[in-house]
């Protein structure tokens, strides 16, 4: 169940690129998190001493500090470091200044490179889909991109896996370089890209990066079923909403951990760890994504013995939150505009 292991390195898809099976995404470096450079770029170091070589930013993160963060950790330390990054949301107000355009990519990566100070990124990924772009307009710039090697290779963020298909064969057709890598949220309350998306990328030779292993903070056991109110701290204090026991969504989450730490605790480890370890059971995912505020968080998930799910402890949790469902809907933030604007879906004949 559980080993004490060197990291080994795993196949980033097709890429030829060899990453640890956890990453460190940098999303709470910077404003929106730990504003402190000097603390973040400790956490950075201590995650490449400890065998991560993937580091995952991107340039909306605190409004491209965190890649400032990131560019500055990695001095003297860029040659063994996997430097992934996205670009798709605005950093400034106007028009042209987001979605998946040459316009806009060209100039997002050109500030993604300054602020990296770099020359290259390893892999570059497209953040969200952008439905008023064609994608042989955004996989031909990711192309030329990596043609003038600008970028090595290139992904995706969030993507639904008929996307993921669409794009590979606009890149056959028209001779363009495809989606290396998709990076999708997953974790033990968030399971529905089993359904379709997972499948979809394996069948293609794509990386699998996911993120939200802890699902926002709920698979770190410290919401219990049973708290009184909302926390004052963390990310239950920037959102309360999303963390209130009365919401019949909050309370089936908090259902769902309770039995989960039963498992956690019958395994011999902490349900943050648990949690960790559930992605990387899948066949189809490459590396999971953490992302630590603080020092301790990051030793929190990386010290100890690596834990290994085994079939009678994945059967377990298959009980409590089927294969393919959701708790919570982890992309509802995000959902496409036919979702969320009524006229895109509804017929006009009268």
């Amino acid at each position: 169940m559980t080993t004490t292991t060197t990291p080994t390195y795993r196949p980033l898809g097709r890429t030829g690129l060899e990453v640890s099976p956890y990453a460190l995404g940098a999303m709470m470096f910077g404003a929106a998190g730990n504003p402190d450079h000097d603390d973040c770029i400790q956490i950075i170091h201590a995650a490449l001493d400890r065998g991560i070589n993937l580091i995952d930013t991107a340039d909306m993160y605190s409004t491209g500090e965190s890649e400032i963060i990131v560019g500055k950790a990695l001095r003297g330390r860029r040659d063994d470091v996997i430097l992934a990054t996205k670009g798709h949301f605005p950093l400034s107000d106007g028009p042209n200044r987001s979605g998946n355009s040459r316009r806009h990519l060209i100039r997002a990566v050109g500030a993604s490179l300054q602020r990296l100070g770099t020359d290259y990124i390893d892999l570059y990924q497209i953040h969200r889909p952008d439905w008023n772009t064609d994608l042989e307009e955004t996989l031909g710039v990711l192309t030329d991109l990596v043609r003038q090697g600008t970028i090595r290779a290139f992904g995706c963020s969030t993507f639904p896996a008929h996307d993921l298909v669409e794009a590979h064969h606009v890149a056959l057709q028209r001779g363009l370089m495809r989606f290396r890598t998709e990076q999708p949220p997953y974790n033990l309350l968030a399971r529905g890209i089993e359904r379709d998306l997972l499948p979809v990328a394996e069948r293609l030779g794509m990386g699998v990066l996911t993120w939200s292993p802890l699902a926002f903070g709920f698979l770190t056991g410290r919401y219990r079923l049973g708290d009184p109110e909302v926390k004052p701290e963390g990310r239950s204090a920037l959102r309360p909403a999303w963390f209130d026991p009365r919401d019949a969504v909050v309370r089936r989450k908090l259902e769902v951990v309770e039995q989960l730490v039963a498992i956690a605790d019958d395994v011999g480890v902490s349900l943050p760890a648990l949690a960790a370890a559930f992605p990387l059971s899948h066949r189809a995912v490459t590396s999971v994504v953490l992302g630590p505020r603080t020092m301790a968080q990051l030793t929190s998930l990386l010290d100890g013995p690596e834990v290994t799910l085994d079939d009678a402890v994945l059967d377990r949790i298959d009980e409590i939150v089927p294969p393919g469902t959701d708790v919570y809907a982890p992309n509802q933030t995000f959902d496409p505009p036919w979702l969320r604007d009524p006229r895109q879906r509804r017929s006009t004949r009268g």
